[in-house]
């Protein structure tokens, strides 16, 4: 619930807006829905009620003529000539009695009920097993369905017994045993059954009852479906949905929805059911349904896009204004150039238009003019650290040469000079702040033949630049200062060789320019006071700070100078700088 309330409390105001209109709405048509949902559900179970009614009716004269093939066969069990038949063919047993009997019995049958309406015909079985049929569809029974008869009739001792369909004949039948009533013997002479035309009974009282044809009548006895023949487990389900219900309900089956309908006889103990599809009967009930979600839906579409314009109206401007302040986040301040905010109406949103206007018009002036300020200030700044260099450098240098003359002869002060007077053109005739990255290394490189006559081969010096970042822009003597910290604090300090390695790579972008001595190298402490500024350099008196503070003058924070140094393993400074070539110097 929590996390629902703070998503809505973030949510933008046009979103809220529609957030809650929509839920209105919703509300609205969920009460319309349920109340629409409760008179349909009123109106189903009244047609529910009527259906379980017209199957009753339908079951009331479906039992009564079952009544009368009751009485039919008590009838034929009970008729004289009958009796009197059966009896000369028990006592005679002879084929040719028989034979003639035959024709006697089965026009007795056909006079007393062989042409009822339901009947499909009456077939009757003698004391010895012999079967006389009479009706519009006689049959010749199975020897097994012969016996089932006298086997189910035989307990009843003469009272009638209904015999299921089963396999041989898929008809139900009414049968009893027939037993000699003369003098009161009751002897058995044979047994009748009269099988029962149920398409043609169930049909016509159904379509009395004003049932549809599209509905599938079961009837059941015991879990065990007596019509129609079934030869699954079919009914066993059929026999579930009665379970806990009266009268009528709506279930699955087989894939589909159906209305059932079921009544327990009061004759028998069997139960009526009817399956009619859920669609037949709820046709139109269901286009109303649909047909009122479908106006329900468009009302709450139409409700969402009103509110969406609605809503748009009135945060469409707070929207304009919040991408001019992102934009002047990122420091656009054009935001406002041309005829922009003339469709924003002079309402709360459009008073907050103009007063954003004039203050970010307002902090426009202030930072041009600050800027302007910054510029001046930053070019006196370099100016002035570039001032420190020139004295310094020159004052070594001649000390160097001094030192050279009195100690190794003439001959190398031609060489000395020539470095010398090149290292005073360039500080003399090179005005500009930055250089490209060729020009500082000549100048590193006349240095450097100045140390090596110095030092003679206690100064190791190795170039590792590539020709592709000659053309990069540096600030002037940045390496230069580095180089003669590597010579006061590395060559200077040793006996033995010392190697002073420059070499320029590109990392993520970035020209890496590495200067790299393998002298005494410096602990933490130092190393932690040369980059606050607090140690002051020999030599020129340029330090690394001195060179950072110019590199990010030119460039930005995001460049500057690395040290990395340990004790007796050597220094390495990195240089950070933009990889841009000056094409046009080339």
């Amino acid at each position: 619930m929590f996390n629902v309330k703070a998503l809505y409390r973030n949510l933008r105001i046009k979103n809220k807006l529609v957030v809650l209109i929509a839920a209105i709405m919703l509300l609205v048509c969920v009460l319309m829905f349920v109340g629409q949902q409760y008179a349909f559900d009123v109106y189903d179970k009244e047609i529910y009620r009527q259906s379980a009614k017209s199957l009753s009716l339908a079951s009331v004269g479906i039992e009564s003529e079952l009544e009368k093939m009751e009485r039919l066969t008590f009838r034929l069990a009970t008729d004289p000539t009958l009796q009197s038949y059966l009896s000369k063919i028990k006592q005679a047993g002879t084929d040719y009695d028989r034979f003639v009997v035959a024709g006697y019995i089965r026009s007795r049958l056909v006079e007393l009920g062989g042409m009822e309406k339901y009947v499909l015909s009456i077939q009757m079985i003698d004391y010895y097993g012999n079967e006389y049929a009479a009706g519009v569809k006689r049959i010749t029974n199975s020897e097994r369905r012969i016996q089932q008869i006298k086997e189910e009739t035989g307990p009843h001792k003469g009272g009638n017994t209904w015999i299921m369909p089963s396999s041989d004949d898929g008809t139900l039948s009414s049968a009893r045993m027939i037993r000699s009533f003369q003098e009161l013997e009751l002897e058995p002479l044979g047994t009748v059954a009269v099988r029962i035309d149920m398409d043609s009974l169930f049909n016509d009282y159904l379509n009395k009852a004003g049932e549809q044809s599209s509905m599938q009548l079961y009837i059941l006895k015991d879990s065990k479906s007596i019509y129609p023949v079934s030869e699954t487990k079919e009914e066993e389900r059929l026999s579930g949905y009665m379970e806990g219900r009266q009268g009528y309900t709506t279930i699955n089956h087989e894939g589909k929805r159906y209305f059932v309908a079921y009544v327990p006889s009061s004759y028998t103990n069997w139960t009526y059911m009817t399956l009619i599809p859920y669609d037949n009967i709820f046709e139109r009930i269901n286009e109303v349904k649909r047909a009122a979600l479908l106006v329900l839906g468009f009302l709450f579409l139409l409700a969402l896009v009103l509110s969406f314009r609605f809503s748009k109206g009135i945060t469409g401007p707070i929207e304009k204004l919040n991408v001019k302040m992102k934009r002047v986040q990122l420091g656009h301040f054009d935001t406002f150039d041309g005829d922009i905010d003339r469709d924003i109406p002079m309402d709360e949103a459009g008073q907050l238009h103009r007063n954003f206007r004039m203050m970010v018009q307002r902090i426009d002036d202030l930072i041009k003019e600050n800027y302007v300020k910054q510029l001046a200030i930053r070019e006196s700044e370099f100016k002035a650290l570039q001032a420190q260099i020139n004295p310094h450098f020159l004052y070594n240098t001649l000390e160097t040469i001094n030192w050279s003359a009195k100690m190794s002869g003439q001959r190398q002060i031609s060489q000395m000079v020539e470095s010398l007077g090149f290292l005073l053109r360039s500080s003399i005739s090179i005005k500009e702040p930055i250089i490209l990255l060729q020009d500082e290394l000549e100048i590193v490189k006349h240095y450097v033949t100045i140390q090596r006559i110095r030092f003679e081969e206690r100064l190791d010096f190795q170039l590792d630049v590539p020709e592709m970042f000659m053309q990069t822009s540096i600030p002037k003597l940045s390496l230069q200062p580095i180089v003669e910290n590597a010579v006061n604090y590395g060559v200077e300090q040793m006996i033995e060789p010392c190697t002073i390695h420059i070499r320029a790579e590109l990392v993520d972008g970035q020209l890496v320019i590495t200067i790299e001595d393998t002298g005494p190298g410096m602990d933490a402490k130092f190393l932690a006071e040369l980059a606050e500024g607090v140690v002051k350099p020999r030599g020129s008196g340029l330090g690394l700070r001195n060179i950072e503070d110019r590199i990010k003058l030119c460039f930005g924070e995001a460049y500057g100078v690395k040290v990395v140094s340990e004790r007796y393993k050597g220094t390495k400074v990195s240089l950070n700088l933009p990889f841009e070539r000056r094409e046009d110097d080339v």
